[in-house]
């Protein structure tokens, strides 16, 4: 038994050591950079999925390792460790700076919760929903990095105001009363006056022993919880639902427009360029075919969630017009008084949203597909300014544009201003910005850099040569599925870059309309939705504490099978006429030796 308790301590250190040694034979054996490049990718993905080590530090490893196996010398890894998505973090991360500073998140949130209510289902759908559609236009990066601080501050005031009337309740119970908060208002004048001269407090005891006795009952139901962070697991539970609502949605809203995500912009200027006589893929055409698939893999994502976490009732959630209870009268009740407290908005606050609305409007502008953005302006450096650039010019105006002026008073006794301090200081920031999920992020950029430099990715790709035997709807399922795996551990747009110039010239080789094949396989390279390092989002969501990697895992794959069967739906009904799929096209070359699936 003494063996074993070690082994539990230690089991993180041993974990470590056995996946290096067991693994080792791959690069000693088959002596190949592929293989070498194989032997880190296991590893990581080992580490990152059983969090043997720190996150962020298993993401360093491929500095180490890439190097010592002669794969990419070390300046080139690190490089790839801060990319244009870390400078659009640091801007997005000045703006959520100041709305948590300004109180701004909470504001939208108590408001929020009184137009939807503090149903958990709904409130998840609802945003949701916002989330999804926001995506749809801006990057899933800066859509989930926004909206996060809102949804936290959402879930704590549920959480508090549940725990606050819960305490009213057993305090009320346990011999006082609130007087603040009237539980039953079923009781009359009479009875109420009656049952507070029976329950009258004795000076000294009984207001304390109500006290005492509500703390420990509310410190006996979150004993039994991982930690003093959650009142009850159900608490546990929602802050969960409603960070992965927001991670998965924000990348299921950029799948509907060509703008909405990098993989959509490179399938789109890889078909063009192969294929310049097709001109059936526009902004209007793409946004029909994947519409309709993003609003089915919304809701059963939803439901698939709300299931995982918190149960799916139906009685609750459709209470078929029946008249809140007193809890949730409570509830409401204390969360308008919360939205009270904050008075009327603030001239910091108006500037913050107003920055906010601009950036989202320059994201939105700046090459929107169906007409010329402001980026055509610079038409000079095509390619040069991202939603990054936006990102940082917005960043910079929080630490110019003024909050409040600062004074002192002279020997005179005159008050006069000296300075002004900025909407956001860079101490403030810096207690912000999650400069471990950035490395972490990069890590993941770095092993794609590392797969494709070594060889990797184009021999995975070669495996795929042998799927034209079979038929079509198997290899668009195998190339789906083949695609969601990869790009969990791979960036999304190196996975894409990866897999267009295989998977079309396959799709020529047995006479199939490219589209058949580059459509779902484009798609799915978005469901990346298992691990943390898969995608910002992701990355993103998880910084908040709330999730383990085991929990991504398990409700991500739920969702991965809902996009793929989503997306095969969509590809053999509403997609087929509009794309007229069933036949070769004119504007594919033709094939000498043809062969039909």
């Amino acid at each position: 038994m003494k063996f074993f308790s070690y082994v539990l301590v230690y089991r993180r250190l041993l974990l470590v050591v056995f996946t290096v040694l067991i693994l080792l034979p791959l690069p000693l054996i088959l002596r190949s950079k592929e293989a070498e490049c194989a032997y880190t990718l296991f590893v990581v993905a080992i580490f990152w999925l059983t969090e043997a080590l720190p996150l962020s530090i298993t993401a360093l490893l491929p500095g180490l390792m890439f190097p010592m196996f002669g794969i990419m010398p070390s300046k080139e890894v690190a490089s790839a460790y801060f990319k244009d998505f870390h400078l659009l973090l640091i801007g997005v991360i000045c703006l959520a700076t100041s709305i948590e500073k300004w109180n701004l998140h909470k504001r939208i949130a108590l408001r929020m919760v009184m137009m939807v209510g503090v149903n958990p289902a709904w409130l998840s759908l609802g945003f949701m929903s916002s989330t999804a559609f926001l995506s749809m236009w801006l990057s899933n990066t800066s859509t989930a990095a926004m909206v996060m601080p809102i949804v936290e501050a959402v879930a704590q005031q549920v959480i508090s105001a549940e725990a606050e009337v819960e305490a009213t309740q057993m305090t009320y119970f346990s011999g006082s009363t609130n007087q603040a908060l009237e539980i039953d208002e079923s009781i009359n004048g009479q009875e109420a006056n009656e049952r507070k001269e029976k329950t009258k407090p004795v000076p000294g005891y009984s207001n304390d022993a109500g006290k005492i006795s509500s703390k420990m009952e509310l410190e006996k139901n979150s004993g039994t919880n991982s930690g003093n962070k959650y009142r009850t697991k159900k608490d546990h539970m929602m802050c969960k639902l409603m960070c992965l609502c927001i991670a998965y949605s924000s990348t299921i809203g950029g799948l509907t427009t060509i703008t909405g995500t990098s993989t959509n912009l490179i399938f789109a200027e890889h078909f063009n360029m192969r294929y310049p006589d097709c001109r059936c893929i526009n902004f209007g055409s793409w946004f029909i075919m994947s519409f309709p698939a993003a609003i089915i893999i919304l809701l059963l994502s939803w439901i698939w969630l709300q299931w995982f976490f918190l149960g799916f009732n139906f009685k609750e959630m459709f209470q078929c017009g029946k008249p809140p209870t007193a809890k949730q009268k409570a509830c409401a009740a204390f969360i308008k008084q919360e939205y009270q407290k904050l008075g009327p908005i603030r001239y910091q606050e108006i500037v913050t949203l107003v920055l906010f609305i601009v950036m989202a409007l320059l994201w939105f502008s700046r090459d929107p597909g169906f007409v010329s953005g402001w980026s055509a302006l610079f038409s000079e450096y095509p390619g040069f300014a991202t939603d990054s650039t936006v990102a940082l010019l917005i960043g910079l105006l929080f630490f110019l544009i003024p909050a409040k002026r600062l004074t002192k008073t002279t020997p005179t006794g005159e008050t006069v201003a000296f300075d002004y301090s900025p909407l956001i200081t860079w101490k403030e920031f810096q207690s912000f910005m999650p400069w471990d999920i950035a490395i972490l992020v990069g890590g993941g950029f770095a092993l794609a850099d590392g797969c494709e430099e070594s060889g990797l990715s184009k021999w995975i790709g070669n495996k795929l040569s042998p799927l034209g035997s079979l038929p079509v709807w198997l290899i668009i399922l195998i190339s789906s599925l083949l695609v969601t795996s990869l790009t969990e551990v791979a960036s999304n747009p190196a996975t894409i870059t990866l897999l267009l110039p295989i998977l079309s010239p396959l799709a020529e080789a047995i006479h199939v309309n490219p589209l058949y094949i580059l459509l779902p396989s484009t798609l799915c390279t978005s469901f990346a939705f298992l691990l943390p390092v898969a995608n910002p989002p992701n990355a993103i969501v998880f910084s908040y504490g709330h999730l383990k990697v085991m929990d991504m895992v398990k409700a991500g794959l739920g969702v991965n099978i809902v996009g793929v069967a989503v997306v095969m739906l969509g590809m053999f009904s509403w997609i087929v006429p509009m794309f007229d799929l069933h036949t070769y096209p004119s504007w594919a070359p033709p094939i000498s030796n043809e062969t039909t699936p």
